[in-house]
């Protein structure tokens, strides 16, 4: 089965950034990632709803929206509306996760948590049940284009043990930061189905190539359970 590619628009042109997501659905990208950031829980401060709503028209590939932010079930709605198919948030941002889940799933959106590379995946063991993308942050987040933290590959596989233990063999998990075809394999083979990738794809000279090149990633058997989701998000 081959590995989920979604392209990550904070290293897009912001300039054409309608241009630069329907160039990634055309390459036959499979998700497109957003990024928003506030200044306050980043450093960085990128775009908010009105802006997924101007990309929602221009693409049917499911949104996956990233909220780096403080505070983010005042915004759940918003960005709901605005056409998300899944809204993550960070664990270190809410105080009541589990309540910001269920809000997130009574929307009719698929519900994300991210770790930051410092956060342990034992921080989820009393939502498990709850979640439908762990988006494991292999970067310090705020910024596109660092290096990969090779650590984050123990988090990976535990993370997806923890999952099925759980019974919840159907979320996904969802690796952002430092992607390259090298660091594909790694994730791929400890557990992860989906990556974010940002400058190996807008950067690259040929993105229907880039693109293709990460889907080759091969995943093991035991990392396919989720699979049996992709259609369930249009």
């Amino acid at each position: 089965m081959s590995l989920l590619v979604a392209p990550s628009i904070l290293s897009a042109d912001f300039s054409r950034l309608g241009e630069e997501v329907r160039r990634a659905e055309k390459a036959k990208a499979d998700w497109i990632h957003v990024d928003v950031m506030d200044g306050h829980f980043v450093p960085n401060l990128t775009i908010g709803a009105p802006v997924v709503k101007s990309l929602r028209g221009t693409t049917d590939l499911p949104l996956d929206v990233h909220l780096m932010i403080e505070d983010p079930d005042r915004y759940l709605s918003d960005f709901a509306n605005a056409g998300a198919d899944y809204i993550t948030v960070h664990q270190e941002a809410c105080t009541h996760l589990q309540r910001t889940l269920s809000h997130i799933r009574s929307l009719g959106k698929k519900a994300g948590v991210a770790l930051n590379p410092a956060t342990s995946e034992e921080t989820l063991h009393y939502v498990l049940k709850d979640i439908d993308l762990v988006l494991v942050m292999s970067v310090n987040p705020g910024f596109g284009g660092q290096k990969f933290i090779n650590e984050i590959l123990p988090k990976i596989k535990r993370m997806r043990a923890l999952l099925d233990q759980a019974g919840n063999t159907e979320a996904r998990i969802s690796v952002d930061g430092g992607i390259t075809l090298d660091t594909a394999k790694l994730v791929a083979e400890n557990g992860a189905c989906v990556v974010v990738a940002g400058n190996s794809v807008y950067g690259a000279p040929d993105i229907n190539k880039a693109i293709a090149d990460l889907q080759a990633t091969p995943r093991p058997a035991f990392n396919q359970s989720a699979d049996k989701l992709k259609q369930t998000i249009s």
